[in-house]
């Protein structure tokens, strides 16, 4: 029998895949659902635990962490966010906290070309016109939507994810734009264009696509959405706290935009009800990461970063701030 590495707490079930590696290296505490901070806690005073893994909630705020036993040596996350752990609390505790930052690239740059696909061809519209039996006879002038194909899309920020959505994009002969903080080299920019200030970018920009972490207040107000030209589509699959949803939706509604499509918004899930109310929307509920090949790859880096800092070695993914 392999000898177990220390005692685990999880605050989610897991994949198959990801839950039968857990049990064979980790005496593990897993709940049946996600499970509240507090007993989070409890469950890690009560089993001892060495490491604590879980998804983007519960929070874990520093109140939370104050209270963890001395033996938690990592906290780790299945996810690229990390604003649902309260980072510097963890660490004046010692005790060390990583995230999963490239297993999601794929599952994130698909799901943002959904977003594109169905913000620009109303596919909010037509699926419910199909779940209501085909109610609508378009003709030639109704139901229409937006061709990608050829449009100038605008990347704001040209990280793993970006970049990324860029593969996908050429595909459509789409001319990319990009905002970042730093200029890529060509290699990874690959004819693309930069632009050092986002307002010179964003009137050139058919598309826009935000693919940014969040935690740098609202980047998208209204001032911004005002520099988009009429007509053109506004993706999000990044945060929501980086838009400022009444300019968006203020946006939608005179016509400067066409389009929005959004994996993500300011409150999670009680998102705002009149943007699913536009006509010219079209909403996801997070599922950006949501396939079972990346939630599996995510878990397994999430337990590899805990086996690394319980065997002494340095994490594979910790964050600092």
């Amino acid at each position: 029998m392999t000898k177990k590495l220390g005692r685990l707490v999880l605050s989610v079930p897991f994949t198959e895949k990801v839950s039968a590696r857990l049990s064979e290296l980790f005496d593990c505490l897993t709940p049946e659902r996600v499970i509240p901070a507090d007993q989070v806690v409890e469950n890690a005073i009560a089993h001892r635990a060495d490491a604590l893994m879980g998804f983007t909630s519960p929070r874990l705020r520093a109140e939370h962490i104050a209270k963890l036993p001395a033996s938690v040596k990592v906290i780790a996350t299945a996810s690229v966010g990390f604003e649902h752990i309260d980072v510097p609390a963890a660490n004046a505790r010692g005790i060390i906290v990583t995230n999963t930052p490239d297993a999601v690239t794929d599952a994130t740059a698909d799901a943002t070309m959904l977003l594109l696909l169905g913000a620009c061809r109303r596919a909010k519209a037509h699926v419910r016109d199909m779940d209501a039996g085909w109610q609508s006879r378009n003709g030639f002038t109704g139901g229409l939507g937006v061709q990608v194909t050829g449009k100038t899309l605008g990347i704001v920020g040209m990280g793993r994810i970006g970049r990324a959505v860029v593969e996908r994009a050429r595909g459509f002969r789409m001319p990319i734009l990009y905002h970042n903080r730093n200029r890529l080299p060509p290699e990874l920019e690959q004819g693309a264009r930069y632009f050092a200030r986002l307002e010179e970018m964003l009137p050139q920009a058919d598309v826009l696509s935000l693919n940014l972490p969040g935690g740098q207040g609202v980047l998208m107000t209204r001032e911004k959405f005002a520099l988009l030209p009429k007509g053109a589509v506004f993706i999000n699959s990044a945060r929501g706290s980086l838009v400022d949803e009444d300019a968006l939706i203020d946006s939608l509604k005179s016509g400067h935009l066409a389009a929005a499509g959004l994996d993500v918004f300011q409150k999670e899930p009680s998102y705002d009800p009149r943007l699913n109310e536009l006509p010219n929307t079209f909403l996801l509920p997070h599922i950006g990461s949501a396939t079972l090949e990346t939630r599996d790859a995510m878990g397994m880096r999430a337990l590899d970063n805990i086996v690394a800092v319980l065997s002494g070695e340095p994490a594979l993914d910790e964050v600092k701030i």
